[in-house]
């Protein structure tokens, strides 16, 4: 159940997508004027092959309530594997982030291509919505250096 700061509470959200796909999906969405949560930051990525799980984990240590990470299609990758490559880092950062006492409910992987500015919508709204009701991220600020 929700208490009265959960209600109030706004996640912060960060998402590292590909230039060449979800970038351009997302670019769709916001000139196509699509009803999306404005609690996501945008990173682009030459691919999300170039992904480090410490990326992630610096998004989460420095206050990030939860993390996307979006790319082309099974198949489209511009660079011919990279998106499988990103699936597999996610993965094992799945496991690491387990490990390490964060939810894996704060962190969304999908495949949008450019032409889905509707389906980036769903993923940022979707995504919001469930951080939201998880609450804000506490466990990694211990670990801030800021």
């Amino acid at each position: 159940m929700a208490t009265e700061e959960t209600k109030a509470f706004e996640p912060k959200i960060v998402a590292f997508v590909c230039n060449w796909c979800t970038y351009t999906g997302a670019d769709l969405a916001g000139t196509s004027r699509l009803q999306m949560s404005p609690n996501v930051r945008v990173v682009r990525l030459p691919c999300t092959g170039r992904i480090d799980p410490l990326f992630l984990i610096k998004a989460f240590e420095r206050g990030a309530d939860g993390v996307i990470v979006s790319g082309c299609h099974p198949a489209d990758c511009h660079y011919t594997a990279g998106n499988y490559h990103a699936r597999r880092r996610f993965a094992v950062f799945r496991e690491i982030a387990d490990m390490m006492g964060v939810d894996n409910q704060r962190m969304t992987f999908s495949w949008v291509s450019a032409s889905e500015g509707n389906k980036w919508r769903d993923v940022v709204n979707e995504t919001t919505e469930r951080v939201r009701n998880l609450g804000p991220f506490t466990e990694y600020q211990s670990l801030s250096r800021d």
